[in-house]
């Protein structure tokens, strides 16, 4: 076992609300259990009992009836609270007081902050409009928006009617609007007029026109004036401040549903074909996020909670239920380097933010840029750090402690939009490892399994989940008879959840996810993770980026390593030599790529995951099948016909 990098004081374990949860479990069923490993072991065992203590510790407003878990033995087909009716956005909004219920910056620019009381308000008056446009239960409201308070406002509207709720960033194009709304045939659009990126003013009219003529299933659509515009000529349409204003005087009421009632439609990345719909609970989603963040985040009433994420990225839909635990949201929308890599480092001073969230991708492009946040800012109301979207790699851990600050808890987080949460991520109980994410999530009966299916430790395999938990998707859209759902997370391993992440359980109890597992290289048979490649070669000073495949070539896979190259510096032979030694002597032998490539730019998608499948497709000639998934589909030309993968 390593030595940690950080451990919580006895203090801080103690005004945990993990440690108050034990209490509460030991209290309520006679146990004796005495820290992390014996509460999740308990969780998992006793699923029904868990999630009924989260409910009743969460103080979740709605009925829960008597039944708690039916099916505990199917996955799928187990049902959580079959009885239950509540509402999500009620749990939402609680209390209309003067408290600050969102913050927002729009890359520098604050605007005032709006109150839990304002934001009710407006959620009420949006929700009258939309029950007079006749939207009920089940109807979808999709949006096209960026991540400000209107979009927040949208969502719990369309969620205390029990509508349908479904989101993409405005930096899709129009064919990737389609491919998604188009499925779900939604009868009102919230749609910004434009948005800002890295300085530039980008309006959507022309974008918004397409969009709306595709979608013949609109009856209205709302324009929020981001860039000042407005609806202009669109077709359909009417302006935000115009829709809110002729409200009619109607008071705040939710319809309080079945647990399993639809709330999210979200969508797998779609680089291997048409996204799927992936339909989340309203039940589900609540519970899962008030343990994630109440426990696992230990957030608290009044304080300020930020992840840096855009609206089409499921920690957009994670970051909204920090309402339900009482917190301050600190909105973001824009780039995170302007106008300078300093501005969200200014904003958890200006904010007072409290837990940070962003991407192992941003930390290591501060770390390549030389920035020192302990010396440039106070960061004193900054407590944690989440991190996720790609494996946090060991050197980034050991950047947060030296240059970041040293009295943070730094939490690596796993899982996806598939369960729109997490399946590992921190506990304010246990010590930070490097490289490793603390601990499996509470109620999550999460293994690491061989090809062959039996649970190992300490050694590389598939990321499984052996019971069920209740922010499983209801199921895909238009997947009527649940064959696209099951052939999804199920056939790998019958009756068991396979994430499709390569990972291993630490000697120290912690995770490390080593990349997903399609993406996985077999050189000889040997399976390796590429986040071990890039962990290797992205300290390099000279290699900016990186991205590795498995080649198929004379009847076995080579590994090909693909780099972008720091301004000024260039991929000669010497520096062939020198990311193979790096590679060699930090990883391994097997890990060194046959070939090493300079290319200008790498593939990603919307959400800034790099796209290795949409390569490994371009690289073996085979077309890419939905490119408007990709948020740069023009570099996928870089990787066409290259000369050095011909011998």
């Amino acid at each position: 076992m390593s030595a940690p990098l950080w451990s919580p004081s006895p203090g801080r374990v103690a005004a945990s609300a993990m440690s108050a949860f034990i209490a509460r479990v030991n209290a309520n069923h006679g146990l004796t259990l005495d820290g992390y490993d014996a509460l999740h072991r308990w969780s998992i065992e006793h699923p029904g009992l868990f999630w009924n203590e989260i409910w009743d510790d969460s103080t979740v407003i709605g009925d829960k009836g008597n039944v708690l878990l039916t099916g505990a033995g199917r996955m799928p087909g187990a049902r959580f609270f079959p009885e239950a009716l509540l509402n999500f956005a009620e749990n939402l909004l609680r209390g209309e007081c003067d408290a600050p219920a969102l913050l927002f910056n729009n890359e520098g620019r604050l605007v005032p902050p709006v109150s839990r009381a304002e934001l009710r308000a407006d959620v009420a008056r949006l929700a009258a409009v939309l029950k007079s446009w006749g939207v009920a239960p089940g109807d979808r409201v999709a949006a096209f928006m960026p991540n400000c308070p209107e979009a927040i406002v949208a969502m719990l509207a369309a969620a205390s009617i029990g509508a349908v709720y479904s989101s993409c960033s405005p930096d899709f194009g129009v064919r990737g609007v389609l491919d998604r709304f188009g499925q779900i045939a939604p009868k009102v659009l919230i749609a910004c007029d434009g948005y800002r990126y890295a300085g530039k003013v980008l309006p959507a009219h022309d974008k918004l026109a397409e969009i709306i003529a595709g979608l013949p299933s609109l009856e209205q659509v709302v324009v929020v004036p981001f860039i000042g515009e407005g609806k202009k000529q669109l077709a359909k349409s009417q302006d935000w401040p115009d829709v809110l204003a002729a409200a009619p005087a109607t008071p705040l009421s939710f319809a309080r549903l079945p647990f399993a009632h639809p709330l999210y439609i979200m969508y797998s990345s779609g680089t291997t074909g048409v996204p799927k719909c992936i339909v989340h609970s309203a039940g589900g989603t609540l519970l899962q996020h008030l343990k994630e963040h109440r426990l696992h985040c230990d957030l608290r009433a009044g304080e300020r909670l930020f992840y840096f994420t855009t609206c089409g990225w499921m920690m957009w839909n994670w970051l909204v239920s920090g309402l339900a635990a009482g917190a301050t949201l600190a909105l973001y929308d824009g780039s995170p380097f302007a106008p300078d890599a300093r501005v969200l480092f200014d904003y958890i001073d200006e904010a007072k933010i409290n837990v940070f969230g962003t991407s192992a991708k941003f930390i290591d492009a501060i770390k390549k840029e030389g920035l020192v946040p302990r010396a440039s800012h106070d960061l004193s109301s900054m407590r944690m750090i989440l991190s996720t979207g790609s494996p946090l790699v060991a050197e980034s851990f050991d950047y947060v402690y030296a240059d970041v600050k040293k009295d943070v808890v730094l939490c690596s987080i796993s899982g996806g939009t598939d369960i729109v949460s997490c399946f590992v991520l921190g506990s304010p109980l246990l010590p930070v490892h490097r490289g490793e994410i603390q601990a499996k999530g509470l109620g999550m009966a999460v293994e690491v399994w061989s090809e062959e299916g039996r649970p190992v430790a300490g050694e590389k395999g598939e990321l499984v989940c052996v019971k069920p938990f209740p922010s499983m998707p209801v199921g895909f859209w238009n997947d009527d008879d649940g064959a696209k759902y099951r052939a999804a997370y199920f056939e790998r391993f019958p009756g068991v959840w396979c994430h499709g992440d390569f990972a291993e359980i630490t000697a120290n109890g912690g995770i490390v996810i080593h990349g997903r597992s399609d993406a996985t290289l077999n050189p000889g048979g040997v399976r390796i993770g590429t986040a071990e490649i890039y962990a290797q070669v992205e300290q390099l000073p000279e290699v900016q980026e990186a991205l590795a495949i498995g080649q198929d070539f004379a009847g076995d896979v080579r590994v090909v390593l693909f780099v972008v190259m720091k301004p000024g510096y260039a991929l000669d032979e010497p520096m062939r030599a020198t990311i193979r030694a790096k590679i060699r002597d930090g990883a391994s032998p097997r890990h060194v790529p046959a070939r090493i490539v300079a290319v200008a730019d790498i593939p990603r998608t919307k959400s800034g995951k790099i796209t290795e499948l949409a390569v490994r497709d371009i690289v073996h000639g085979r077309a890419v099948k939905n490119r408007e998934a990709l948020a740069n589909p023009e570099a996928l030309e870089l990787y066409k016909d290259i000369e050095d993968l011909k011998s």
